[in-house]
This record gives structure tokens, C-alpha cells and sequence, in this order.
């Protein structure tokens, strides 16, 4: 698969590593619908293109990673495009990142901040500079956490600690997103994507099928697609079976099947 770029949003492949660079500093990399939809059409790229085998997620500048949802943008909506061509839309494409076959580790350089939180928490490894501040300022603007923070964000940390940061509005800096267990490493010193690539390079070395599976298991574990999880795997498992080819060949042949249950 090619590299993809927009004005907004740059895919670049390297090998088997996918690094998708968020490439709007100058508004803090603040998401706008048609970010949206390129995020979505790169995370069917990366799943369609079986050489690929984990995936840097990261944004451009040093302030910040995300602070979420340009307010210009969807401030003009009215109340029916908000649900149907933000929230909606946002919480399908932040579970299509969720979902990805491959993982996803995030590579926050900055302010990751309401939907730029919940961004992050997509992804399968975090790790973040230290420098980075975490929040969900939603309710100092009257609105409400839009793309599963109250959520997916739950499942990481708890309901209590989603509280504290919803209800409040206040921000915690890096080494309290590590201490909470949102963020898996806290770097202090070392290059934040040098040391994404060393995660992505072991993750690379690892059995490909075997890491894929072992993140859909756990993801199902935890009620993230489920349904798909076990359909996939059961229909996996009944393909490599002898009655399987079986199936097969007595279709071709037109005739009955004689299944042996192998």
C-alpha cells in the first residue's frame, strides 16, 4: 500500500509499520469532519492490506496530540447534523480504529484533550511524552464526552477516574496518566516515535496471526466486537477441518456430502 496524504492527516508505510501522522498543528490538530473521514478511510486501507502489522498513531508539533473536536466546526451544526454527522459518525470511525485487525500504539506528543483523549484510548499501547496533559473539558463548553469517552475511557481507567477528569474539567499530566494506568510509558528523555518504532519493530518480529488474534480475544473480552470475534473464529476454525474440504468438493462434484466430523 502506497503512502496517503491530505492536507490534514499523512499516512506513511515503512516495512510492515503504518505511522498515521495528525498534520494540523497550527489549530492543535483539532479534528474536523473531513479529518473524520480520512481517519476512517486509512484504518480500511491498513485492514485490507495484509503486510501491515501494527500501526503508529501520532500528530505533528509538539503542543499537543489531539485536543478533540474543532468547536468551529461543529459549534454551527444543528442538532440533528450534530448527532447524525459528528457524534455518530466520530463514536463509527473511533470503533473502526478500535477494531483495527492489527495494533495501534499512540505516540502522544502533547495535549490530548476531550475527543483527542478519547482518540487515544483506541489505541492498544499508549505512550506519551512527558510533557503531555490528559482531560475531558466537555462540560466547560456545555456539551458532553461524544466519542465513547464515557465509555471505552471507562473500561481503561474506571468509572470513578473518568468522573474526576468529566465532572471537574481539570487536567493530569503525564506521570498521573501513567500512575492510572492510561498511559503504559512515560518518557522523559527518549525520542517519543523513535521509541514507538522499537515497540512496532518488536511487535513486527512477534507471529503476525497469533498477535492479531490475541488482540481480538481480548478486546472480546472486554465487549469490544464481540459478535464479529466469535464469528470470525468459529468460521476459521470449521474452514481448516477435512469436512470443510469436503463441503467443498462435494459442491463442485455435485453430489452428497459424506462429513466425518475432522
Amino acid at each position: 500500500m502506497p503512502d496517503f496524504t491530505t492536507s490534514l492527516i499523512k499516512l506513511q508505510i515503512d516495512g510492515a509499520v503504518a505511522t498515521v501522522i495528525l498534520d494540523r498543528a497550527e489549530k492543535l490538530n483539532s479534528l474536523t469532519p473531513e479529518m473524520i473521514e480520512t481517519l476512517a478511510d486509512i484504518a480500511t486501507r491498513i485492514d485490507a492490506d495484509a503486510e501491515i502489522r501494527c500501526v503508529i498513531l501520532t500528530s505533528a508539533g509538539d503542543k499537543a496530540f489531539c485536543v478533540g473536536a474543532d468547536i468551529n466546526t461543529w459549534a454551527v451544526l444543528e442538532p440533528l447534523d450534530m448527532w447524525r454527522r459528528w457524534v455518530r459518525r466520530g463514536h463509527q470511525v473511533f470503533d473502526q480504529w478500535a477494531r483495527l485487525r492489527v495494533p495501534v500504539i499512540a505516540a502522544i506528543n502533547g495535549h490530548a484533550l476531550g475527543g483527542g483523549l478519547e482518540l487515544a484510548a483506541v489505541a492498544d499501547i499508549r505512550i506519551a511524552a512527558s510533557s503531555a496533559s490528559f482531560g475531558m473539558p466537555e462540560a466547560t463548553i456545555a456539551t458532553c464526552p461524544g466519542w465513547s469517552g464515557t465509555q471505552r475511557l471507562t473500561g481503561l481507567i474506571g468509572a470513578s477516574r473518568v468522573k474526576y477528569l468529566a465532572l471537574t474539567g481539570m487536567r493530569i499530566d503525564a506521570m498521573e496518566a501513567w500512575r492510572i494506568g492510561f498511559l503504559h510509558e512515560c518518557l522523559q528523555d527518549k525520542d517519543l516515535l523513535e521509541r514507538a518504532r522499537e515497540l512496532a519493530a518488536g511487535i513486527c518480529k512477534l507471529a503476525p496471526v497469533s498477535v492479531q488474534l490475541t488482540k481480538q480475544v481480548i478486546d472480546a473480552g472486554q465487549g469490544e466486537g464481540m459478535a464479529a470475534t466469535l464469528e470470525a473464529m468459529a468460521g476459521a476454525l470449521a474452514a481448516s477441518t477435512e469436512d470443510a474440504r469436503e463441503g467443498i468438493a462435494s459442491f463442485r462434484e455435485k453430489r452428497q456430502p459424506s462429513y466425518q466430523g475432522k
